[in-house]
């Protein structure tokens, strides 16, 4: 038995174990990492602890760090009051405006992680304060970032566009950026629907009910304009405490730093938590024990067993099985699992200039439509990313509000992912390829 089929089935015993068992499923990973690297490729274990991605560790803790703090003085729920309050109370329209912007940092450059580590904190703060359902608000966050992450002058769309170019394929980058779009657009709407967004269509909150509670302010608060002794409280705006304009100012500078100037997300938001932490030490020395440690451990062990699935061989091995498949169309379905299925455990930048060369035998030799199929590979490779062993659903995991355990909500997104793995490119596939098949 050659190692990438030990590397495919063991990956298939730790998902089995993992689900059935209450086990951190990176925990099995790093055993399984271990035995495969070491008895079926040889790796010695400096070689295989290599494979496991500093970056996103680094993102996970860095950006819980930071947010726990905001959460520790109030500053979470100082801004989902205003944002709130900027949309009228209407919360149905809190899921939208969160999937609008994280689509919108997506499409002008910036990582799929970093968009999603930015927004996904305050969208699940929502979630926890209004009673949204937090799958679904996560959800929103991760495939706004997919949705936008196709444009033309993002880093999925150049990333796919370069490849094809390089590789002396028809390149069409709206093709690929619309195609995106809209299907996680589908996939939000499905979302809303199923997951109670019709009953917030009804509702309407006041953002300053409770607001001197929400902000932990600790002191007197204004009455408000009104009349009466039951007219709603508010902190006046010259009582926001420094410590909360501080944190605003850390979030901002957090986000310019990672997104103007391309530096790791990770190594931003851990400097910034840092220096809050100096200024209130006593406030949030607790703070470091909020952040996610068994998401890390699942993230960590996971993403060292991606590479060894990579050492491996597995995704070129079924692909290259598929594309000698005698059915063209059978073929090119074959190819979209492989990209959903690798990319849910392993990163989807790293895979699409790998899988989109796999696939030139199907469009050369079987007449598909170059821009079709890629974008077809390219949705299924991303759609994924709500995985929690992905860097986009392990940021949701790690940021789940207070409201859900980590263990429910870890189910929760699990079962979607699968869900998506399974139904996700089957659908793309028929959407996109075989409209086009034989042009």
């Amino acid at each position: 038995m050659g190692p990438e089929w030990v590397a495919i089935i063991a990956l298939v015993a730790l998902f089995v174990i993992g689900t059935l068992l209450p086990i951190n499923m990176g925990a099995l990973a790093y055993v399984a990492a271990w035995f495969v690297g070491m008895y079926a490729l040889n790796l010695d274990e400096k070689e295989i602890l290599a494979g496991v991605s500093g970056d996103l560790i680094l993102t996970l803790i860095g950006v819980t760090y930071l947010f726990a703090i905001a959460r520790n003085n109030g500053t979470v729920d100082l801004i989902v009051t205003t944002a709130v309050r900027a949309v009228g109370g209407r919360v149905a329209l809190i899921p939208w405006v969160m999937f609008g912007v994280t689509a919108l940092l997506t499409a002008i450059g910036a990582a799929s992680p970093a968009a999603c580590a930015i927004i996904g904190p305050i969208a699940l703060g929502f979630a926890g304060k209004y009673k949204i359902n937090p799958l679904m608000m996560g959800m929103f966050v991760v495939h706004g970032a997919q949705g936008g992450g196709f444009s033309p002058i993002s880093i999925y769309g150049t990333i796919t566009n370069s490849v094809m170019e390089e590789n002396g394929l028809e390149t069409s980058e709206m093709t690929v950026f619309l195609a995106s779009l809209v299907v996680n657009l589908i996939m939000a709407a499905i979302l809303f629907v199923v997951l109670g967004g019709r009953r917030l269509m009804s509702e309407r909150v006041d953002p300053d009910d409770n607001l001197a509670e929400r902000l932990h302010s600790g002191g007197a608060t204004v009455p408000a304009r009104g009349t009466g002794a039951d007219a709603p409280t508010t902190t006046a705006a010259a009582g926001m405490r420094t410590d909360q304009m501080l944190t605003l100012i850390a979030f901002v500078a957090v986000a310019v730093i990672a997104l103007a100037f391309d530096k790791n997300i990770g190594f931003v938001a851990i400097t910034a938590a840092v220096i809050l932490a100096m200024l209130s030490a006593k406030e949030h020395k607790g703070a470091i024990n909020q952040i996610a440690w068994p998401t890390v451990l699942l993230v960590a062990g996971v993403s060292t067993y991606a590479t060894i699935l990579t050492k491996a061989e597995a995704p070129e091995f079924v692909g290259n099985w598929a594309a000698g498949l005698g059915a063209v169309a059978i073929g090119a379905l074959v190819l979209c699992y492989v990209g959903g299925v690798t990319s849910a455990f392993a990163s989807s930048t790293a895979l699409l200039p790998v899988i989109v060369p796999i696939a030139i035998p199907l469009i050369v030799d079987g007449g598909i439509h170059p821009a079709m199929f890629v974008a077809a590979l390219a949705v299924s490779s991303t759609i994924v990313d709500v995985s929690p062993f992905s860097t986009n659903g392990a940021l949701m995991l790690a940021n789940r509000p207070e409201t859900v355990s980590e263990q429910t909500y870890y189910r929760q997104i699990l079962t979607y992912s699968v869900i998506v793995v399974v139904v996700g490119p089957l659908l793309v596939w028929a959407a996109l390829v075989l409209p086009g098949w034989g042009v």
